[in-house]
């Protein structure tokens, strides 16, 4: 039945801000403190108070809409979103809607290696509501403001989307560049990363939009493709019975992949949107957006292209690498002391992101230093030690050892023989050991020669090189 319709899908994403304080208080917005206790008298909307602007939410705006090649107007305003709800204290939410501070732009995604963009209508800058807990008492539900006047960037999506997939890498994509920029953590658990998605379903070659369901509560971006998908699935059982579908807010449930209605959906009007008399408009100059831009980094995108076509990696690599900006710079920083930068990628996405999710460590309070990694593989390229010596250099370093690679290679009696005499030693203990398979070999069986290379490096205690050593089994095996 999927087939006869087509999925339209918009995203609202709010993105909390990295900022110490909120939007337009002082107040600290530390994730997980005592309830009410990062509240003052503006959070909690007593009368006569004021907002005033908290400049660095303007200058994250403006940042990220450079990033999204969104139009940044360089004269925009607040206004007051009407409606009432227990975790909002004002009675209304301070937001933009006339005139935002980014309008246009696009997501560039890629799904089944296709490339497709995602446009954008507006990235507006408002403030976060309270949190009600409902689970804490039998007979109340509780409020905690802390997070009232957190400031929020929404990112909203043109009706683009045609897929969970597509929402899936959309969601992904939009989180990468928030942590580059350092705009949001992008923590969806934590609720700093919020996701609503507006889903409906139409007749393939129908060219009107059917109503739509916005569905909220989808806590990471696998539940927001499982979302999507149940919706989808309920709205074309809807249609292939004959109903409709109503438009309409219902709420995730991730445990069993199910939604429930939460209210019907509001329109604009139902807001009374008005211009918030109590803050001016807010005047950007062309000048602090060029100061803006000239202070970013190079975000994933750029970064690709530079490590496929500068270093000569694979898309793979270069993927990997920019899924976030920490690998990025640790990258950067290791290729400052070595041209190697296939053996510099390989040991980052392999060993070095093993080992972080086995200790469950940061790149930023990571032990190895990028000079260690660097010296390692230099020590690789010389032959000086093996590929399990330069894995036990590693941890090592990991484990806190502040020497260089060749100190600690020396001490621990890693570095590689390659001298012939010596090696010629262990290679015959090790063919005395098998005389069996030294007849096996000869008569064809070309393979036991890694079960020889095997045991002269358990001899060696894995100081035998191993080119070195190959080379002189087959000499002796003829």
């Amino acid at each position: 039945m999927e087939d006869k319709y087509e999925i339209v899908i918009g995203l609202e994403l709010h993105a909390q801000l990295n900022t110490k304080t909120k939007i337009f208080a002082a107040d600290e917005t530390t994730f997980g403190a005592a309830p009410n206790t990062q509240i003052s008298p503006i959070t909690v909307g007593l009368p006569g108070t004021l907002p005033r602007l908290n400049k660095e939410v303007v200058e994250l705006a403006v940042k990220l809409g450079i990033a999204l090649d969104c139009h940044i107007n360089e004269v925009n305003f607040f206004d007051r979103k009407n409606y009432f709800y227990a975790d909002l204290p004002k009675g209304y939410q301070i937001s933009q809607d006339r005139q935002p501070i980014c309008v246009g732009g696009f997501v560039e995604i890629v799904v089944n290696n296709e490339p497709k963009k995602i446009a954008l209508s507006r990235i507006h800058m408002e403030e976060d509501a309270g949190k009600n807990n409902h689970e804490l008492d039998p007979d109340f539900s509780l409020i905690d403001l802390n997070r009232a006047g957190v400031p929020l960037l929404e990112i909203v999506s043109e009706p683009d989307i045609r897929s969970s997939d597509e929402a899936y890498a959309y969601v992904t994509e939009l989180r990468k560049l928030v942590r580059y920029l350092d705009v949001c953590d992008g923590n969806m658990e934590e609720g700093s990363m919020r996701c609503d998605a507006n889903v409906s379903v139409r007749l393939k070659g129908e060219t009107n939009y059917r109503n739509r369901v916005e569905v909220k509560n989808m806590n990471s971006i696998r539940n927001v493709k499982r979302a999507i998908d149940a919706e989808v699935k309920r709205q074309i059982e809807i249609y292939e019975n004959g109903g409709t579908v109503d438009q309409e807010t219902r709420s995730f449930d991730p445990v069993d992949a199910s939604s429930f209605t939460l209210r019907s959906k509001e329109n604009a009007h139902d807001y009374r949107y008005f211009p918030e008399p109590d803050l001016p408009p807010v005047v950007i100059s062309s000048s602090i957006i060029e100061q803006i831009k000239s202070q970013m980094p190079q975000l994933p995108k750029a970064l690709q292209m530079l490590f496929t076509q500068t270093y000569n990696l694979t898309a793979y690599d270069a993927q990997v690498l920019t899924d976030d900006k920490e690998t990025a710079d640790y990258f950067m920083a290791v290729i400052q002391y070595t041209s190697n930068y296939k053996a510099a990628a390989n040991w980052i996405n392999n060993d070095v992101k093993s080992l972080l999710n086995e200790i469950n460590c940061s790149l930023k309070d990571f032990a190895v230093q990028a000079k260690q990694l660097a010296e390692i593989i230099q020590l690789l390229d010389d032959n000086i030690v093996s590929s399990s010596g330069a894995k036990t250099i590693f941890k090592a370093f990991a484990d806190g050892n502040k020497s260089s690679a060749i100190a600690v290679a020396e001490a621990l009696n890693l570095i590689q023989s390659s001298d012939k005499d010596e090696l010629t030693k262990w290679i015959e203990a090790a063919l005395a050991k098998y005389p069996d398979k030294v007849k096996e070999y000869k008569n064809g069986k070309k393979g036991n020669l890694n079960l020889f290379i095997g045991e002269v490096m358990k001899l060696s205690r894995g100081a035998a090189d191993p080119k070195t050593t190959t080379q002189l089994i087959a000499q002796l095996l003829k």
